[in-house]
């Protein structure tokens, strides 16, 4: 990763009548990185996205990719980066093989031997048409026509929907190649745990703002998880309140249900100690949960 700088937006703002779905967003994304976007729906993330591929005209505010004004070289612009939109969208009556010749052609011509690789990669089918593949499949061809010019930027709004796991491991090694070779990715998600493998950096969108932007390592120190702990016996759930890192407890006769950010072995010795623990679940809170729970101060004083 180097500190130059591959995306820059300055004050980006855009407002819809008098809905703000973007506001005030200063962000700057280094080349060499893979760097996530996070927020709900409807948050502002691919409004932000398609401000600074000029799809949209901002209200206010501007943005660069490459050192390159987004508004004034869009085109030129368009020579450098791969993009996969959120809602994609392709010729039905067209194979996958024509699709990404179409694509190639106003690319001005690919290199095949890569298209193939790619679709090795991903196991893609290019012979079937578009409109007879399953919404996983489609996606497959999206993402080649993404990566096929090599770009300098690759910029993806939600990419991995419909895909299963082994190929969204396999698309998340994709992205840490592209980074690995100094390139960049800019990958918009609502979900936390797909940005949490691949991503170095995340920013955190709600409500058009930009409320944080941090290392993966750091949020996922503050990421809160949902424990549920089943017990032989009805129990009495005060016991964990005051806990370190219990934030929230329910408890019904046998079963206790934690909101939980602490040390796993405090909470399994206070489970112990009075009482017989049957079995005990954990699951990653939501992006939602993660919002309210830590960022509900900037978004009030926002």
């Amino acid at each position: 990763m180097t500190d130059r700088i591959a995306i820059h937006t300055d004050g980006l703002t855009k407002h819809y009548g008098d809905v703000r779905a973007l506001v005030d967003l200063d962000l700057d994304v280094r080349a060499g990185e893979v760097f996530g976007f996070l927020g709900p729906n409807g948050a502002g993330k691919t409004t932000m996205i398609r401000t600074i591929l000029d799809e949209i005209r901002p209200t206010s505010g501007r943005a660069s990719i490459l050192g390159m004004d987004t508004r004034n070289k869009s085109v030129e612009i368009r020579s450098h980066i791969g993009y996969m939109p959120g809602d994609l969208a392709m010729y039905p009556n067209l194979t996958g093989r024509d699709t990404l010749t179409y694509f190639a052609n106003l690319r001005g011509g690919v290199d095949w031997s890569y298209v193939e690789k790619l679709a090795d990669r991903l196991d893609a089918d290019l012979s079937k048409k578009v409109g007879d593949l399953s919404s996983g499949n489609r996606q497959k061809v999206g993402l080649i026509q993404a990566f096929m010019n090599r770009p300098d930027v690759l910029i993806m709004d939600e990419p991995s929907s419909g895909l299963d796991p082994l190929i969204q491991r396999e698309f998340q090694t994709m992205m840490r190649d592209v980074a690995t070779e100094g390139r960049t990715v800019f990958l918009s998600s609502h979900t936390l745990s797909e940005v949490q493998r691949v991503a170095d950096r995340v920013g955190i969108i709600r409500h058009g703002r930009l409320i944080a932007l941090e290392a993966v390592a750091s949020l996922r120190s503050k990421a809160i998880r949902r424990v549920d702990l089943y017990f032989d016996a009805p129990v009495d759930e005060s016991v964990f309140v005051g806990l370190p890192g219990v934030r929230e407890v329910t408890g019904t006769n046998h079963h206790v249900v934690l909101s939980f950010d602490g040390r796993m072995e405090t909470l399994l010795r206070v489970a112990t100690d009075r009482y017989s623990l049957v079995d005990i679940t954990t699951q990653e809170a939501d992006l939602e949960e993660i919002f309210l729970t830590y960022y509900r101060d900037e978004e009030v004083s926002a």
